[in-house]
């Protein structure tokens, strides 16, 4: 499995779709129909958003991350209409290479490891650690997958050592 090479084209923006300016876009990014980029936003080169997606300021996306189709992203814990929290978000960060599944919910301050995996629907309140796949709500870890996406184990321990049959790359206590 060969992982997508860079062509380093500017960002794709699909109308009616709206970036902000002052939001920040790296190279090959694709912003899909119906979505919108706030000023303050960071998303990494090579990131794919799905349609029907907000990211608000206080969110940074990493490189290489898929955001499913609907997924929600939060920047104030506890929002109130009579008290604006503007310019002090709390953070939302995905790391590089992690997913996040068709309508799930970040409720910032939250972090998303490297090459984790959060489940369609899910509802993420807390860190989710790297190569770890959550799911539910509250999200909790279900199992850990591999960088190009294979599921490695199922359960809440992390395996010292796994194998991806689909790639062949090793999940050790080094990899990640």
């Amino acid at each position: 499995m060969q992982r997508r090479p860079r062509t380093g084209s500017k960002p794709r923006v699909y109308p009616p779709s709206v970036v902000a300016e002052g939001a920040q876009l790296g190279e090959d990014v694709v912003v899909g129909a119906f979505c919108f980029v706030a000023a303050g936003a960071v998303v990494g080169a090579g990131t794919r958003i799905q349609s029907h997606t907000s990211v608000w300021a206080g969110v940074v996306l990493g490189e290489d991350v898929f955001v499913g189709p609907g997924a929600q992203f939060t920047n104030v814990r506890r929002p109130r209409a009579a008290y604006p929290r503007s310019p002090h978000w709390d953070c939302t960060t995905v790391e590089d290479g992690a997913t996040v599944g068709a309508n799930a919910i970040l409720v910032a301050p939250v972090r998303v490891g490297r090459f984790a995996f959060v489940g369609a629907g899910a509802v993420v309140t807390r860190d989710v650690p790297a190569h770890a796949l959550v799911a539910g709500n509250p999200a909790r870890v279900i199992g850990w997958v591999c960088e190009c996406g294979e599921t490695l184990a199922r359960g809440l321990r992390r395996p010292s050592q796994a194998r991806c049959e689909a790639c062949g790359r090793e999940l050790g206590a080094t990899s990640c």
